[in-house]
């Protein structure tokens, strides 16, 4: 059963790995961003959208323990 898991494991990233790679090599189309007046360098359509995913994917987590820290201080001044 051990090996069946690692073995769908495996599958599974290399499937989201193909995928991945699907998506940068169809999205070479350069672009360059601006925003309050400051330019960004010009680089392919993937790299931009695979950069905002993992910016993302870190503050995401960093807000959720932020509100729960405040959440937690707001409890105990409540209660104390």
């Amino acid at each position: 059963m051990r090996n069946l898991k690692r073995a769908l494991v495996v599958l599974f990233i290399l499937a989201l790995a193909t995928l991945v790679l699907f998506f940068v090599l169809e999205n070479q189309q350069v672009v360059a961003l601006v925003m309050f007046g400051w330019s960004a360098p010009a680089l392919p359509l993937s790299v931009v959208v695979l950069a905002a995913l993992l910016l993302g994917l870190l503050v995401g987590p960093l807000m959720g323990v932020y509100v729960g820290l405040r959440a937690k201080g707001r409890a105990r001044r409540i209660s104390g």
